[in-house]
């Protein structure tokens, strides 16, 4: 996949090739940012884990399952892997993008007041990069899927890192865009809800911004962000070292 240019054009992209990862002790799971093309074994399970829990909840036509499984339009994805080996939760980024037409969230308020609003929102930062995170899933476990939440929650932030992108956008009910603005992400409040994927549902936008998130973010998930970073950064005169697949990131 190729990327267009952005603010943070020199970043180095190619981390992903050597699928970054980072242990985290609050829900005792390495998060693990890949490529599907780099790890197909960890795709096929986080995508297995993804229809499992929108079917579970009844929105299982929300999902595109075909262009999932080809993983074209999916630039990075974040898989959460307990001690045993199990994907137990995740979510993908789509983009960076170029226009504004490939952003979902222009569907998902298709028809709706503010669907105008939302397209302007979009393309206005389209110069700086934008990139959707999309499809998360956290498993079925109360107690587990609480401390997965804060910690995918914090993906958006590695995300624009990885991607060298400024923007972050990503819609979600209401009640679950609540716990993952805890990393600094912002409420579009001017945008009214929109009965997606149906009525039972309201849901909302919400932008991360790499220059601004830190005003806004809990500090606590400040502080597990930048834990984060430095778990994820090797250590110097190894970055040639790290090897690329799935061997790069199992524990044990």
């Amino acid at each position: 996949m190729t990327f267009p240019q952005f603010a943070f054009a020199d970043d180095d992209t190619t981390r992903l090739d050597a699928s970054p990862h980072y242990w985290d002790p609050a829900t005792e799971c390495t998060i693990v940012y890949a490529r599907p093309s780099v790890e197909r074994d960890l795709w096929a399970d986080y995508l297995e884990g993804a229809f499992h829990s929108y079917q579970a909840h009844g929105i299982g036509t929300a999902i595109d399952v075909d262009a999932l499984r080809r993983g074209d339009d999916t630039a990075l994805f974040a898989a959460c892997v307990d001690q045993k080996g199990r994907v137990v939760g995740g979510l993908r980024a789509k983009g960076p993008y170029t226009s504004v037409d490939e952003c979902h969230a222009i569907e998902e308020w298709a028809g709706q007041p503010g669907e105008s609003a939302v397209r302007k929102m979009v393309n206005d930062r389209l110069p700086f990069g934008v990139a959707e995170m999309k499809t998360a899933w956290v498993t079925d476990d109360q107690e587990q899927s609480r401390r997965l939440t804060n910690a995918i929650a914090r993906t958006p932030l590695h995300a624009m890192d990885l991607l060298g992108i400024q923007f972050i956008v990503a819609t979600a009910a209401s009640y679950v865009l609540k716990r993952w603005l805890s990393s600094g992400g912002v409420l579009a409040t001017k945008i009214p809800a929109t009965p997606y994927p149906d009525v039972r549902y309201q849901t909302r936008l919400a932008w991360w911004d790499r220059l601004t998130f830190a005003n806004h973010a809990h500090p606590r998930q400040l502080a597990a962000f930048l834990a984060d970073q430095r778990a994820m950064m090797p250590e110097s005169g190894q970055r040639g070292e790290i090897a690329v697949g799935s061997t790069a990131w199992q524990r044990g």
